[in-house]
């Protein structure tokens, strides 16, 4: 525009209008780099969600050993509180006799549950005269051999 006396300085470009080529590839480049950044962010979610369901078994896990080491600290407990109760109000019995008759007892409770059982299939335990005192010494030679590794 010099040729014709007038100069250029600055020009305001309201609405550029790219060929229907170019505005496709730009809408695809676009469109790529938004799918690309919700695949990262949904792999980030699942990586989270992993990482909290992992964290909530464990502490599920670690609450249960916790439950099961209470539950067996009440169990010796209440044997040890049987037991001296036991041997004050009954002169002349020794703690293993107690023990062979609380095992007795606990075998007549587990050989109940075993016949009340609607789910239980065949089980073959031995019953008679000398069972209960077959089992009891399984225990404890079971419970020596234990103590002597």
């Amino acid at each position: 525009m010099s040729m014709y006396g007038y100069e250029i300085v600055q020009t305001l470009i309201v609405d550029i209008e790219p060929d229907v080529h170019v505005k496709r590839a730009m809408n695809e480049i676009n469109a790529a780099s938004r799918m690309r950044s919700a695949a990262n962010d949904k792999a980030e979610a699942e990586k989270i969600l992993q990482i909290k369901r992992a964290e909530g078994e464990a502490e599920s896990k670690y609450l249960a050993g916790v439950g099961i080491a209470r539950q067996r600290q009440a169990i010796v407990d209440g044997l040890r509180d049987s037991v001296l109760a036991f041997s004050e109000n009954v002169p002349g019995t020794t703690a293993k006799d107690i023990m062979d008759m609380v095992l007795v007892t606990q075998y007549f409770d587990t050989m109940k549950e075993i016949g009340a059982s609607s789910k239980s299939s065949s089980v073959f335990i031995p019953h008679g005269p000398g069972a209960v005192k077959d089992v009891a010494s399984q225990i404890r030679d079971g419970l020596l051999q234990a103590n002597t590794l």
